[in-house]
Parts: structure tokens; C-alpha cells; sequence
């Protein structure tokens, strides 16, 4: 019976299409404060049209300390790097002192902290504006949290 269960397991991990992230489209690797985000964005939203997915806008910058501490987070938990882009098109917008995207953000609920996160649909419909330290306990970013947040905001079958 084990044996039967760990095959069904490996079976459904293994079908997954792994995302490597030479793959993955410039705009959802890096802040980049010489990037257009509307340009970003519509190409996000197309993307998840075609993919069947949901677009989550990271904003942030480079010079953000937990934004790096997230992508470090993402880095150390493949698995949930994994499920992320395989159930959601990543945008990363930067804001900074050299590019604060104004009207990008002006379209946007505000941000009272860095990183923040927004969920659109692939119609580009606003789901969710969420600050990422709910993704945090006790000072770190929380693997349980994280696969909940994963779970509960990607595509609706």
C-alpha cells in the first residue's frame, strides 16, 4: 500500500512542469527602474491569458531589504518557487528613488510597505492587495504561509 502511495506522490510531483528561471520573463526575475510596467504588465497579463494563470505584482526595489530576504526565502524553498510561478506570472514593478513608477502606482490600492503584493486575474481584474509581512513569523518568511497564500489566490478551476 505504501509503495502504491509514494508512486501516486511521485507521479503527481513529477508531472509538474518544472520552472526554471532562465525561463521565466525578465520582468519577473529583477527590479529594473528602467523598465516600462504598463509594457510589463500587459505582457504579464497576456502570458497568464495563454497559461491559465493568475498575475501577482511584487512591488519593490533593489534597494529593499526584505524584498531581498523574500527572494532569498523563495531561493532556500524550491518547492514554493516552484508552485508560485507554476500558478502565477510574476511581475516585478520597482519603485525607487531613481524611478518611482508613479502612474503605474497611482492605478494601484496604496503601499505602506515593501515588498507588497497585488493579485490580478488573467482578465487584469484586481483580486488582492496584500503586504508581505503577513507571509512572516516570528521575523522570517513562513513556509506554511506562503503555500497558503499560493493555494488560496491562484486561478480558480
Amino acid at each position: 500500500m505504501k509503495h502504491i502511495l509514494f508512486s501516486a506522490l511521485a507521479l503527481v510531483l513529477f508531472s509538474w512542469p518544472v520552472v526554471a528561471a532562465n525561463d521565466l520573463p525578465l520582468y519577473s526575475k529583477i527590479y529594473d527602474d528602467k523598465r516600462d510596467p504598463f509594457k510589463d504588465a500587459m505582457a504579464a497579463i497576456e502570458l497568464a491569458q495563454q497559461s491559465e494563470r493568475n498575475v501577482l505584482i511584487e512591488i519593490g526595489g533593489n534597494w529593499c531589504t526584505w524584498c531581498h530576504k523574500m527572494d532569498a526565502f523563495l531561493e532556500k524553498n524550491p518547492d514554493i518557487y516552484q508552485k508560485l510561478h507554476q500558478e502565477f506570472v510574476v511581475l516585478k514593478v520597482n519603485v525607487s528613488d531613481s524611478n518611482e513608477n508613479e502612474a503605474f502606482m497611482k492605478a494601484l490600492p496604496p503601499v505602506l510597505g515593501y515588498p507588497h503584493m497585488y493579485v490580478s486575474t488573467a482578465a487584469g481584474k484586481m483580486v488582492l492587495s496584500k503586504d508581505t509581512a503577513e507571509l512572516q513569523q516570528d521575523g522570517q518568511y513562513s513556509r506554511e504561509r506562503w503555500l497558503s497564500f499560493i493555494e488560496q489566490w491562484k486561478p480558480k478551476a
